[in-house]
Parts: C-alpha cells; structure tokens; sequence
C-alpha cells in the first residue's frame, strides 16, 4: 500500500486498519443478508465466514487503538501491516464482488464465492482464509504489546504462507520495507513479563458466573474534545489495563496508568467519516453516574463553567456494567491527582441495599453490603472500605448465581462466621488477599461478621431471597 507524501506511513497504516475494519463490517452485513436468503443446509459455512470476519474487523481496531500507547513499537509492526493488509483488502472485495453479483442467483453466487476463492487459495477454504489473517493480526497485537506469549517464528510462518496468498491472486509483494526487521533476541528482550500486574488488568478477563440482560438499550456515545491520531501526549511505556468495545466497536476506550504520573487516564475512541478520532480524560478528571441501562462519563467545562457529557456507555448485561462502575470508582478513589470523590459516586444508582454490616476481610475492617438491582433483579455482594480517606470505596465485588438456591451454599460455621460456596470475586485493590479467607478444605469464601447479630441477618437475607424465588417458579 503506497502512502501519500505528506501522510506519515504509520499513519497511513494505521488508517488502513480503520478503513478495512469498516469494510469488513459491510462484507459481514452482506453475507448475513445472503445467508437469510438460502436454505439452512448452506448457513454452517456462512456463519463460520462471518464470525472471522467480524474478527477481523475487531482486530484491526484493536491495534489502531493500542497503537496510540505503543508509539515507539509502531515500526517494528508497520512491515507486517504492509504485508497483510492489501491481501485482507483483496478478500474482502472479492467477497463483495461475488455477492453482489445480480446476474447469478444467490445460492450460485454463493457457491462460486466459496469454490472459485478456495480454489485461487490452494485449496484452503475461504473461512480458513480469515482464521489465518486473524492468527497473524492477534500475533500483531502481542508484539505490539510486548506480550510474552508472542511467537516470532510463528509470526514469520504466517507472513510466508500470506506472502503465497498475495502471488496467487497477483497481488505484488511489498515493495518497500517500512519498518526494522524484528530479530528473536531483540524480542527475547522486550517481552518480559510485568511482575507488577495491576488489578484491573484481571477484572475483564475473568469469566462471567451469569449474565444478566439490560433492557432499554440505546446506541453508545462520545462526545469529545476529539483529535486525530497521533495528536495526544501520551507518555511512551504507558501501561494498558484493558481496553472495551461499545457499538460492535465503534468506540471503545482503552484504560492505561501514565508511565509519567502513575495515573489513571482512559482513551475514547470513535470512528468518523471512516477514520479514528481520539478523546482523553485522566480518571480524575470524569464523573460517573447510571442513566438506566447506561454509564455516563462526564467532564468539567472550563469554556462553559459547566459540567458536560464525555461518553454514555451502554452494557449489554448488569454484571458487566457494574465491573466497569466498581473499577472506574476505585481507579479514581486511589488516584493521587483525585481532589475529591462525590459520595454519590460510590453509589451505583438503581440498586436497593438489602443488607449491611462490619466485616473483618483479609485484616481489614470493610463494610459488607448486599444489592439489588431495580432493573434486573440481579444479587450481588459489595465490600467497600469501612473508614478513612477511601470510605466507602469498593474492595471487591462478587454475582449471587442461581447457586444461592442450593442448601450448601451458605452454612454458619460459627456465632461470626459463614461460609460461601461457588462465589466468585471481583477485586479492586492491590493489598487485598481473597486467598486468605479460603483457607479451609472445601475452598469456600469465609465472612468474619464484627457481631453476632450481622451473621445472623445476613443468612436471614439469603433465607428470604431463596424463598421469594421458589415462589415465583411455582406460579
């Protein structure tokens, strides 16, 4: 892919991965219309297809994302972008083509799409096609990211077997290289492991125990200041926490800790006219609130001496949006940069308490306080720090699951203690040790009640809560 004489060629490139992601988006929209359109024996392939496809198209915006925090490790993947995108580029087209054939007939179009572009491949079937290009794009990311888990030789395997791919559709080899060669003893010593793993890196990578569907789901928006890429100062070696889609990844946001000031800084970006645009807010610099099924960010105006809206955030399920409000409240609370937390902050609006009391956690004095959601009738547990300057922020979090309905999963063990089975724990805080209150044969969560009277109500609550259920299972 030549790059303008004015445009810089990571830009250029970066771009470029934008651009496809929106293409495959189309191509995606088209087969699923295709395939509404043939008998069922045909939609197993189809499916297949579309799902790596929409792969690809996450993959893509994923790196033009991360690449605003790994600036310095651009050139090291600029040559393989060169390498995969115009035969990405290629594929999907073709695919276009084929589909929006009106002279065929759409099961024929779609059996000459399948056969003539396995056939051009060298036999390697279509959706294969996009599992390859979506393997080297995931290798990307990781080199990207001085990920540990990357693999330079498989890296390499895969740019030959596309370099292949280009030759048998004529596409010609890249004519420039536009980035260093990588050698493996370089990369041996740029993908050492963090030992110091921040907590919220953990958060969205562990599973769900249930999901909860949110109703009255409405588009995510942002709302700027906005800014072309490269246009922010944002500090190299930066450490990515995570990153979240919205809107199929129309925007996402990328949550980082500055190499400069250790703080908290979350990255919005949206897609205009095809091309990336990025807004960036420190953690202290926002506000949080619930607008029914939303999260909405806001920030301080200093134009307008008033404060206005960043992003509104819609989750797909509560569990999801309740993670996303426990980490931005703690990332925020334990940010040296934050003057002040509003107390309604730490409140996550349409949940009703059901219960609090003083528990010993892990050495620590917290305050146990079970929810409810107004919306979805989902249960969850909230430890939050019982006093001092972090009052009332949260420590962890965890779902009650229809396990709760089993007679084992809470038992009394003694005038101060219960015992959970099957909870899992959400946690938002560097010093805290769940470990430490599994320490019994079965592995089960021990709460250390500060008073008899709060193990007591507390099991009442769970008592209640199960046979409310029984009863509306039984009308």
């Amino acid at each position: 892919m030549g790059a303008n004489a004015n445009v810089p060629v990571e830009m250029h490139l970066l771009q470029g991965c934008c651009r496809e992601a929106e293409r495959a988006d189309l191509v995606a929209v088209g087969l699923d219309q295709l395939r509404t359109a043939l008998p069922e024996s045909f939609h197993g392939h189809l499916v297949g297809l579309t799902e790596e496809i929409r792969g690809s198209s996450k993959l893509l915006r994923d790196l033009a994302d991360r690449s605003q925090l790994h600036m310095a490790r651009i050139p090291i993947v600029l040559n393989y972008l060169n390498v995969v995108l115009p035969c990405l580029c290629r594929s999907l087209r073709d695919i276009t083509a084929h589909y929006e054939d009106k002279n065929l007939s759409r099961e024929i179009r779609w059996r000459k799409m399948y056969h003539k572009m396995t056939e051009e491949a060298g036999g390697l079937p279509l959706p294969q096609r996009f599992v390859l290009y979506n393997h080297f794009l995931s290798l990307l990311k990781l080199l990207l990211t001085r990920s540990p888990s990357f693999d330079l030789n498989t890296l390499d395997s895969l740019k030959t077997r596309i370099l292949t791919l280009r030759e048998q559709r004529g596409i010609p080899p890249p004519p420039v290289q536009v980035g260093p060669l990588v050698r493996q003893d370089v990369m041996a010593l740029t993908v050492a492991q963090d030992p110091n793993a921040h907590w919220a890196e953990q958060i969205f990578s562990l599973p769900l125990p249930s999901r909860t569907a949110l109703k009255h789901l409405r588009p995510s928006e942002s709302f700027g200041p906005f800014y072309p890429w490269g246009h922010l100062n944002i500090a190299p070696d930066s450490k990515i926490l995570f990153r979240r889609p919205f809107e199929n990844d129309r925007i996402s946001i990328v949550v980082f800790l500055s190499s400069v000031d250790q703080s908290p800084y979350f990255l919005l970006r949206t897609i205009q006219g095809g091309n990336p645009w990025f807004s960036l807010m420190g953690a202290h610099e926002l506000c949080i609130e619930r607008e029914g099924s939303a999260l909405q960010l806001k920030r301080w105006s200093r134009s307008g001496n008033c404060s206005k809206l960043w992003a509104a955030l819609y989750f797909l399920t509560w569990e999801e949006m309740v993670l996303f409000y426990c980490t931005f409240v703690a990332l925020k609370a334990r940010n040296m940069l934050t003057v002040q937390v509003h107390p309604n902050e730490f409140k996550l609006q349409r949940e009703k308490r059901l219960f609090q009391a003083q528990i010993i956690d892990d050495g620590f004095k917290h305050s146990l306080i079970v929810y409810e959601d107004l919306q979805t009738r989902g249960i969850r547990l909230h430890a939050a720090v019982w006093e001092g300057e972090l009052r009332q922020c949260p420590v962890w979090t965890a779902f009650v699951t229809h396990q709760s309905q089993s007679s084992t999963w809470l038992s009394r063990r003694s005038r101060h203690r219960v015992w959970l089975k099957d909870v899992q724990l959400y946690v938002f805080c560097k010093t805290y040790r769940q470990e430490n209150m599994r320490q019994n044969k079965s592995g089960a969560f021990e709460i250390y009640f500060v008073s008899e009277e709060g193990a007591t109500r507390f099991r009442e609550v769970f008592a209640i809560a199960s046979a409310s259920a029984e009863s509306s299972d039984t009308k």
